[in-house]
């Protein structure tokens, strides 16, 4: 250790972390039952230690410190004294380097051995046992860093939730066999913010990215064993820290520059952020960070015994949002990533283990109420995960006015609707139309509701419609990982197939899922390749898989590239009719004197559904009418909006159904602009149809047609 004094002064309690301003470095870090802190610098590649400074001042349980002499780019860690008593909540050892909380940069890999549990490995006490080792050689390094960057004129895009299209996709996966992206910067932040990717999205019509976990994460050690990966990222060990293993150049301003580069181009940037839990495990894991500071103020110990923590996450530990220094930790975390990296909004992983007051779930805890009460997070996108291991966890529909949610219910209802299952057109009707059940009584909107047929966990799309059980072999736990009850259907056949009629079925089912999702009142989030036919070979836990068997494959067959060109028109749809981007729920009636009702539930054999219809279990078929002229919504400019008439035709049945159109307005005319039963999805070119006439409604198939000026009224407009 180099022994050179350094000058030390005692700084301040505020802000947390390492902040440079200019001339040197505050260090100040939170531990409420330490006896001593032990600031660590080190050499450039982080082997050596260079100074171990005293944390000599204190400050409301904060340990404090300045150094003139530090610099952006200096290495450090933290050692932290107090008792070793886990059966008290208690896992202090000195002898274990542990990252900043609040670190902006993480530098290094980890390097597992058992120096880095804070108990002996294989002792017969078990985690009673306190190990001696130094963890240092093995650990993360923080990093200082100078947040400067020249933003120009960038700033948060604020896209209507109505006009959102979220778009699912990871980091590495999404870039790593682009073939237009240079080999360098395939799975890296620049890779994903060059111009293919770019112009994909753009010609795509997605209006924001929803980047699964880029926090810093670690590999969970039994992965590493046997040659697997933690892919997904649910592993956060650094809330402030993209994580380095995606960065091209190593440099922090690269996850800037990507999200600079989507703001220009009108695309949005949510990240998908885990706060329910870190990467430490259970109370058997590493000692790498919060552990090793204060286990008893960030974890929720078993108040019955502290050794053991309250798990409501599965993933060993909850941090403890009880504590007032670990609510201020994700709020200043969720703040920076607005602030100073400009990030649009946050998907919240497991949101509901956040809300967490004692045991039962409180929709106004107090994480929702610092939400909403702070200038800046209160007016970003907020997405919930409503729903945690523990009981009670599963609040669909019930977080506060603000929040949007992933949609369980639409994703469980359109899965089993277009396998064929029947009795459930009530409930297909309710997730079409924004899902006012769930939100509509909380004084919600549609947009409340985020839906989705797939997302990054459980079956592709391709996927959904090719197999009927999971096929898990390949995450070497014998099968038994993942999600049994997946409400798919393989269409006749396991996994791929020679069948023409089999894959013909396939890629229709594919289209009517897409058709619908994007159709839908609410806010459709697609997952990344499914407009592209992307499967993983029927795996739908591929957290450990980090491989091509997850990576996007960008050689298109040619029925993949009708498929992109069909989700690319229905995106295009969506955007153009209003009638698909409601801002309030439906009423059922005449609203606005257009002498016609907002929406109108049409049965096969023509006219209204009626109350003893809803619930026949045979039906699997029924038409939905949109009023343009009924929209009661003004733009931004305070103009009445208005559509075409538009009406959708939904047929799950294994028979074709001859669809008996309206017979009002008798002069209708109607164009069809969708009809999956198609290989393009456009139907038949030119073909009209009449009021009363009964349209070719092909088994398991959706249309989407369009009332036509009639021919009097029509001469009437060219006349003015």
């Amino acid at each position: 250790m180099n022994r050179r004094d350094l000058a030390v002064w005692p700084g301040e309690a505020y802000p947390l972390g390492a902040t440079w301003d200019g001339q040197g470095v505050n260090f100040a870090i939170f531990s409420e039952h330490a006896e001593k802190v032990e600031l660590c610098l080190f050499d450039p590649k982080g082997r050596r230690t260079t100074h171990a400074i005293d944390m000599r001042w204190q400050t409301d349980q904060v340990w404090h410190c300045y150094l003139p002499e530090a610099r952006p780019g200096t290495l450090y860690g933290y050692r932290v004294y107090g008792p070793y008593d886990p059966s008290n909540g208690h896992r202090f050892n000195p002898k274990k380097l542990l990252l900043d909380p609040y670190a902006k940069d993480v530098y290094g890999q980890l390097r597992w051995s058992d120096a880095l549990f804070g108990y002996r490995v294989g002792h017969p006490d078990k985690d009673l046992s306190f190990d001696r080792r130094d963890s240092a050689m093995g650990m993360l390094k923080s990093r200082v860093v100078d947040t400067s960057f020249s933003w120009g004129d960038d700033k948060l895009l604020r896209t209507p939730w109505h006009d959102t299209v979220i778009y699912e996709l990871h980091v590495k996966g999404f870039t790593a066999l682009h073939p237009d992206i240079p080999p360098q910067l395939r799975g890296t932040y620049e890779g994903l913010a060059s111009p293919p990717v770019i112009e994909h999205l753009k010609r795509l019509g997605v209006t924001a990215v929803e980047l699964m976990p880029t926090h810093t994460f670690i590999d969970d050690r039994h992965l590493l064993e046997k040659d697997l990966h933690n892919y997904w990222g649910y592993n956060s060990i650094g809330f402030f820290a993209p994580d380095s293993r995606y960065s091209a150049s190593g440099h922090l301003n690269e996850f800037k520059t990507m999200v600079k580069r989507f703001h220009s181009e009108g695309i949005e940037v949510i990240l998908d952020v885990v706060y329910n839990h870190t990467g430490e495990g259970s109370h058997m894991g590493p000692t790498l960070c919060f552990r090793g500071i204060d286990n008893r103020a960030y974890y929720r110990v078993n108040p019955e015994d502290n050794r053991y923590y309250k798990d409501f996450t599965g993933c060993g530990n909850t941090l403890n949002m009880r504590h007032p220094r670990v609510l201020q930790l994700i709020m200043d975390s969720l703040r920076y990533w607005v602030l100073e990296m400009h990030v649009d909004g946050f998907r919240f992983d497991l949101a509901s283990a956040l809300a967490r007051e004692l045991h039962a779930v409180d929709r106004l805890g107090a994480f929702f109420d610092i939400i909403h009460q702070d200038p800046v997070l209160s007016q970003v996108k907020l997405i919930a995960e409503p729903w945690d291991l523990g009981e009670g966890g599963y609040q669909v529909g019930n977080f506060p006015v603000g929040w949007t949610e992933w949609n369980g219910k639409y994703r469980d209802t359109m899965r089993a609707y277009w396998k064929g299952d029947g009795g459930l057109i009530g409930d297909m009707a309710y997730r079409m139309t924004g899902s006012s059940d769930l939100y509509e009584h909380g004084g919600r909107r549609p947009y409340a509701s985020i839906n989705f047929i797939t997302c990054h966990d459980g079956f592709t799309l391709r996927d959904l419609v090719s197999y009927n059980e999971k096929h898990n072999e390949a995450n070497g736990e014998d099968n038994r990982d993942g999600e049994s009850h997946n409400l798919s259907w393989n269409c006749g056949e396991e996994g791929p197939s020679n069948s023409q009629h089999i894959n013909t079925l396939r890629l229709r089912q594919q289209r009517n899922f897409l058709a619908t999702l994007l159709l839908s009142q609410g806010v459709p989030m697609l997952t990344a390749g499914d407009e592209m036919g992307r499967s993983q070979q029927g795996n739908n836990n591929a957290y450990c898989q980090d491989s091509e068997l997850t990576w996007i494959d960008w050689t298109l067959s040619k029925e993949n590239q009708e498929l992109l060109k069909f989700v690319q028109r229905v995106i295009k749809l969506r955007k153009e009719h209003p009638n698909f981007r409601r801002r309030y729920f439906f009423q059922g009636r005449d609203i606005v004197g257009a002498g016609v009702k907002d929406i109108t539930w049409l049965r096969p054999i023509g006219g209204e559904m009626t109350d003893k219809e809803w619930h026949q279990s045979f039906a699997r078929s029924l038409g939905l009418f949109l009023a343009g002229d009924a929209i009661d919504e003004h733009d931004e400019r305070g103009e009445k909006i208005s559509d075409d008439n538009l009406i959708l035709l939904f047929n799950a049945h294994h028979e074709d159904i001859p669809f008996v159109l309206p017979a009002e307005p008798s002069q209708a005319r109607w164009q069809v602009l969708l009809d999956t039963s198609y290989s393009d999805g456009n139907g038949a070119p030119g073909r009209l149809y009449h009021a009363n006439e009964k349209f070719p409604l092909q088994k398991r198939s959706f249309v989407l047609l369009k009332q036509l000026i009639s021919p009097p009224l029509l001469s009437m407009v060219s006349s003015i």
